[in-house]
């Protein structure tokens, strides 16, 4: 999904494409974030090779979303960000070639404790979903 502010233009469009990227700025989500990661998420180039903008920078979900209503930015971002996030001021398009995004419960084994343990055994109990 993209997000975009309520009053760019894609928000009438009712979809996106990667190449629309370009077009615009997306968050830099900065050193911290793992740079295999961010590729996958938001790609440098667009399927064209087209350099995708990057800035203003964040670091939390919510400082993306605020970057995105107050117009600084558009952002993708996934399906079920979407799903649960209706914040005022930002719109959420789908993105139709964009690649379907995979996601797996994952822990360092130094934090290692029976909460843990529970929250893993829960996700297998419930197993793959599908959005």
């Amino acid at each position: 999904m993209l997000a975009v502010p309520a009053d760019h233009p894609l928000a009438g469009r009712g979809t996106a494409s990667l190449e629309d990227l370009a077009d615009n700025h997306v968050v830099d989500l900065g050193p911290g974030a793992p740079e295999y990661w961010v590729e996958s998420m938001v790609p440098t180039r667009t399927p064209l090779g087209r350099r995708i903008p990057r800035g203003p920078a964040a670091r939390t979900f919510h400082e993306i979303l605020s970057l995105v209503a107050s117009g600084q930015c558009v952002h993708p971002l996934g399906e079920i960000a979407a799903r649960y996030n209706r914040p005022p001021g930002v719109v959420f398009l789908p993105i139709h070639d964009a690649p379907a995004l995979h996601w797996a419960l994952t822990w360092r084994s130094t934090a290692d404790n029976p909460a843990i343990h529970v929250l893993a055994q829960t996700a297998a109990d419930l197993g793959p979903i599908s959005l």
